[in-house]
């Protein structure tokens, strides 16, 4: 089979359930923003320096395949496993661990390295596939889980991103920041 089916042309695409929609219907936006975002992991694995981050983010792009697979259906399918509550524990222990390996006295300056560079963008379009999955959420059922797990996500990906900076001697403070908040 080929990738061109010309079904497309017409502005609509199919998704895992069965039914056509929009090519800009915000339903697309979100599974096409986790898309772009493991795109972006997939440059960001390139250039990371540490094994953790490396291993970390292989894991994280064979998960966002389950996420943009449940934001690209309505309802369940055979096709489509989701993340589960699981998931969302492994990234939260996964942030713990790295506040404990890198701590934080202020606001960073984001990208003081290739490295963490790259993963402050990934973790800007996570948060806007947040958003725009939140937007989603208020029009149609979207699952708990993949919302949890694209909102702790982005904090993983601030935290490695730290984690990398440590590891060069690199991480950066505003000057006169003292708090540090994270939603």
């Amino acid at each position: 089979m080929s990738l061109v089916t010309k079904s497309g042309d017409d502005g609509t695409t199919s998704l895992w359930s069965g039914e056509r929609i929009g090519k800009d219907e915000l339903r697309v936006e979100c599974y096409g923003t986790i898309d772009e975002l493991n795109s972006f992991l997939g440059d960001a694995r390139h250039v990371v320096k540490t094994d953790l981050a490396a291993k970390y983010l292989d894991e994280i792009q064979e998960d966002l395949f389950r996420v943009a697979g449940t934001l690209a259906t309505r309802g369940e399918t055979a096709y489509v496993q989701p993340v589960y509550e699981e998931d969302v524990e492994r990234l939260t222990n996964w942030v713990y661990e790295l506040e404990k390996m890198v701590p934080l006295s202020g606001f960073v300056i984001p990208g003081s390295t290739p490295g963490s560079a790259k993963l402050d963008i990934c973790r800007t379009v996570c948060r806007r596939a947040e958003r725009r999955i939140v937007a989603l959420a208020r029009i149609e059922p979207i699952d708990t889980f993949t919302r949890h797990y694209v909102n702790r996500l982005a904090d993983f990906l601030f935290m490695i991103a730290r984690y990398e900076e440590q590891s060069e001697g690199a991480i950066r403070f505003k000057k006169g920041a003292s708090r540090f908040r994270s939603d």
